[in-house]
């Protein structure tokens, strides 16, 4: 089995690491939630957004993806969705107080949410991203044979949505570290306020690409 797909795995591996990386949406707010809240909420919502993943795997394993690619409307209303969710993300930091409530050696009290709405938003942020469609259906099926099994591609999308949770569960557990996050909510209100304008920039730019 390795000797027939193992070059198509790790090619499509390396790609989808590399793509994993790049500050995104899911960063910010992987790293607005480790810092306000701490890593157990940071990782739950790291968790949503590697399940978030299976969305798009679904969509292209079963032929949606392509469906969605070639539909233009139904293309612009994912888009829309997803533009909506991030203005809404980014609405209700600009609108957060600083909590100084933060027990910067635990986890956070007060306003801190429960771990399914940490999940939640972590799953939704990831699931409504156009881009994210787009990538993997470009990645199988430029990536990945019509003659692989559909078991060896359910095992990439499995194994997707793990690096994805786990990397982000590595920003959390990062960014949730006690002295950075003094260091960040030292600026307080400003730093929610900046994750804000980082999340509704990446809102207008899928805005953006309607109209181009």
């Amino acid at each position: 089995m390795w000797q027939l797909y193992g070059h198509e795995f790790l090619t499509l591996a390396l790609i989808h690491f590399m793509a994993v990386i790049l500050p995104g949406p899911d960063f910010v707010i992987t790293v607005r939630q480790s810092v306000r809240y701490g890593y157990l909420i940071g990782c739950l919502t790291a968790i949503g957004i590697g399940v978030g993943i299976s969305v798009h795997v679904f969509y292209t394993l079963v032929g949606i993806g392509f469906l969605i690619q070639q539909s233009e409307w139904l293309m612009s209303l994912i888009r829309t969705a997803g533009a909506a969710y991030l203005i809404y993300l980014g609405w209700q930091c600009l609108r957060s107080q600083p909590n100084t409530n933060i027990e910067i050696n635990g986890q956070a009290n007060g306003d801190t949410p429960s771990l399914f709405k940490a999940f939640t938003m972590g799953f939704l942020t990831n699931a409504l991203n156009p881009k994210a469609t787009i990538f993997f259906l470009a990645i199988f099926t430029t990536i990945v044979s019509t003659t692989t099994p559909m078991k060896v591609q359910v095992f990439y999308g499995v194994w997707m949505c793990m690096v994805n949770a786990i990397w982000f569960m590595v920003v959390s557990v990062l960014f949730a570290q006690p002295i950075v996050r003094k260091r960040f909510l030292e600026f307080g209100v400003y730093f929610e306020r900046v994750m804000g304008v980082l999340l509704i920039g990446i809102a207008l730019r899928l805005i953006w690409g309607l109209f181009v």
